[in-house]
């Protein structure tokens, strides 16, 4: 049963996409509602449809400073607890939900949680894509752009909400509650955000928190997740404990081969484990495997995932600009079949580069560095490679066209996240991509 708003006083922290949504879906259900945002209001966009419904905003210093005591508060992930805005509303003691929390309180429909640190919106958008091919109708939503809570606003007829979910939405849940949770991996991340490790992986973790045996988890067998409630479906490419497994270019289930990589558009082990779980998700929700392999096959990675750009004088240009952690970086390299001119660096998010000095020493000839992190990353890799660094994306591009040679590959694949010179990832990827298809070719 959904909760009464009507009449009840809330804020909502954040006016992104998710926080925007979030107050509409309240200020429809008659709830009072103020938005809290610590930028000015002249740098925000799409305001008009919130006053329109009532909503009260408070922007810039007056937001940070807001003496107001709500009935509730809803957080959007993007906000950090620590900064003045978050610090300012948990003093008072308000009771806190996320974004997520509320879409899901308004749900009418089961949901599939995907979370891990890497391969969320593949492995997402892989699930979304075979469900409606096989005629259960369903939306990529979450973390991955549309928000939960505007698709269950929407209230259109889904069968199941296939959701992307981050370690900044699983902080603030109650109750959420996926028939079919996925966890894919998991590596250092957000240390910018998070004192540890291990607080990281406790607020992932939080995805299987109010699953019963009558749900579904489909993690890496890699992965070390004890006193699971629900029934568990395993999956690996690099080991053969899983129910799902690679064998000799096919994934295998219970050592029957079901789908040949070589029909795939996916390529990599990382790509093997992503399709892996959508065919554990599919196959919990009773598909077979017949009716899943071909739109799993026909999937194309989107914008900024191993991209590639174009070939100039025989060296192959691959954007990875989705690339921000560690993790994902050493996914990259280890992808590459041929020598590699490597791109890399940006924000300082807490963590060291040292540990994938061996794999760089094997695959990558040259390194090109940028971004705040430049320096802590050439003195990592010292031993393991020749580094330079490039005072921006445009320098670091030339500087590798320069040291790249026939056969060899420039791979943009920056290992951190992109907000110390960017807006975004994908404002970084398209940057790259842009200053790649300027360059001029050698050989016409």
């Amino acid at each position: 049963m959904k909760p009464d708003y009507k009449n009840r006083s809330v804020a909502v922290l954040g006016a992104g996409r998710s926080g925007k949504a979030a107050a509409l879906l309240l200020a429809e259900e008659g709830t009072k509602v103020t938005m809290l945002d610590s930028a000015p209001e002249e740098k925000l966009a799409g305001l008009d449809p919130l006053r329109a419904k009532g909503v009260y905003l408070l922007c810039g210093p007056a937001a940070e400073e807001d003496p107001a005591v709500y009935d509730l508060g809803v957080l959007s992930p993007g906000i950090d607890p620590e900064l003045p805005l978050g610090r300012n509303f948990s003093r008072k003691n308000i009771p806190t939900i996320g974004e997520l929390e509320l879409g899901w309180q308004f749900c009418h429909v089961p949901v599939i949680g995907i979370t891990g640190t890497n391969g969320k919106t593949t492995t997402t958008e892989l699930i979304a894509q075979m469900l409606n091919a096989c005629a259960q109708r369903t939306v990529a939503c979450g973390n991955i752009g549309k928000p939960l809570v505007e698709a269950a606003r929407e209230k259109e007829d889904y069968a199941v909400l296939t959701v992307e979910v981050s370690s900044f939405q699983l902080e603030t849940i109650r109750e959420f509650h996926p028939e079919i949770s996925v966890w894919l991996n998991f590596a250092p991340d957000h240390l910018d955000r998070y004192p540890s490790i291990r607080e990281y992986r406790a607020a992932k973790l939080r995805i299987f928190e109010n699953q019963t045996a009558n749900d579904t988890a489909v993690i890496n067998v890699a992965e070390d997740l004890p006193g699971l409630k629900a029934r568990v479906t395993t999956f690996s490419a690099w080991t053969n404990d899983g129910d799902f497994s690679l064998r000799e270019g096919w994934i295998v289930f219970q050592q029957q081969p079901v789908l040949d990589l070589a029909q795939a558009q996916l390529r990599g082990p990382h790509n093997a484990e992503n399709m892996m779980a959508a065919l554990a998700v599919g196959r919990a929700r009773g598909l077979s495997f017949e009716e899943m392999v071909p739109p799993l096959c026909a999937y194309r990675a989107q914008l900024h995932r191993l991209e590639f750009i174009r070939a100039i004088a025989g060296v192959d240009y691959i954007n990875d600009s989705k690339a921000t952690n560690l993790d994902a970086l050493e996914k990259a390299l280890l992808s590459a079949t041929k020598p590699i001119v490597l791109i890399a660096g940006g924000k300082d998010k807490g963590f060291a580069f040292d540990a994938i000095a061996p794999l760089v020493a094997r695959k990558v000839q040259h390194a090109v560095l940028i971004g705040e992190i430049a320096s802590r990353v050439a003195h990592d890799w010292r031993e393991a490679t020749e580094c330079e660094l490039a005072s921006s994306l445009g320098a670091a591009v030339e500087r590798a066209q320069a040291a790249a040679r026939e056969g060899e590959i420039v791979l943009f694949s920056p290992g951190t996240s992109s907000f110390d010179m960017f807006k975004s990832y994908a404002d970084r990827g398209d940057q790259f991509r842009a200053l790649v298809r300027g360059l001029p070719d050698p050989t016409l």
